[in-house]
């Protein structure tokens, strides 16, 4: 038996990963002290008080799973005789898997007839869900594990995203955005353009001034850098801002069509806590990031 594992960095919900058959992996953040564990300390994301909260000023903080969190979650599976494929979001903005591989090396010594496939997503929020629900879709149809895995070396780098948020005092405070000193200047209502590159690390390539240009120059990327688009799906993720996310879905439907397959997300608490609100990111298949 293959299990499907991933976490909630990616979006992914507990009901969705009840209709898909995917074991969830919570990814914490911690706010005054207190570890918070997605689905876990509380049932439903009430996504709109949380990013209230930011808004008041808390700063949640995140860090890394430690090697038994991995080695108690996966050695069920593997006592079991299952072995495990794990979907994951992207190792480069974490050092979590680095850990995580660590584990699993330890349990590959005391199960050496087990199997581990991992396919990092090179993303965060709408992109690893996107690449999520790709996968679902083709275990769904009968690929195997190996398959997979070789789809993903070819199909990931086609899923690129591109995003902005409002306050950046968040992405000032994670240090995990490259190049994003150059795009602040001292101009109110600056939004850096951000991306994941080929290495899953978010890299900031421009700015635009108010939200009306930032989403339009997030719908040009999907016009240009599009492939096959309306093959798959176009996911929308924001921060607590349904209405600039109905705006970008308004304008994706008006060039591609009204039959364009959008899916919305909310970013999940975690990757939220690097972003701050009223962020918006698309992701979609391109001809590369």
């Amino acid at each position: 038996m293959l299990t499907f594992f991933s976490d909630t960095d990616c979006d992914i919900t507990p009901k969705e990963c009840a209709e898909y058959g995917i074991k969830l992996i919570s990814m914490p953040y911690t706010v005054d002290d207190k570890v918070i564990y997605p689905y876990i300390d509380w049932e439903e994301f009430d996504s709109h008080s949380f990013y209230d909260m930011l808004r008041k000023g808390t700063m949640p903080t995140t860090s890394a799973m430690s090697e038994d969190f991995y080695i108690k979650t996966f050695e069920p599976e593997f006592a079991a005789g299952n072995d495990i494929l794990y979907v994951h979001f992207s190792s480069g903005t974490s050092n979590t898997f680095a850990i995580m591989d660590m584990a699993v090396k330890k349990l590959k010594e005391k199960y050496p007839e087990r199997k581990f496939w991992s396919v990092d997503t090179l993303g965060i929020s709408a992109l690893s869900y996107n690449i999520v629900l790709e996968v679902a879709d083709l275990l769904k149809a009968g690929k195997t594990a190996e398959d997979i895995v070789e789809w993903a070396r070819t199909e990931v780098p086609r899923f690129p995203m591109y995003f902005f948020a409002d306050d950046l005092k968040f992405f000032r405070r994670s240090g995990r955005v490259g190049g994003l000193a150059a795009t602040m200047g001292g101009l109110i209502g600056i939004r850096p353009i951000i991306h994941l590159d080929d290495a899953g690390k978010m890299v900031s390539i421009g700015k635009e001034t108010g939200r009306t240009k930032a989403i339009a120059r997030l719908v040009q990327y999907v016009e240009d850098l599009g492939d096959d688009v309306k093959a798959h799906r176009v996911v929308i993720g924001h921060s607590d801002c349904p209405d600039i996310a109905l705006e970008a879905e308004r304008q994706l439907k008006a060039r591609f069509g009204a039959d364009l397959r959008v899916v919305t997300t909310v970013v999940n608490p975690t990757i939220g806590s690097h972003c701050g609100p009223n962020g918006l990111g698309i992701c979609f298949h391109a001809i590369h990031r």
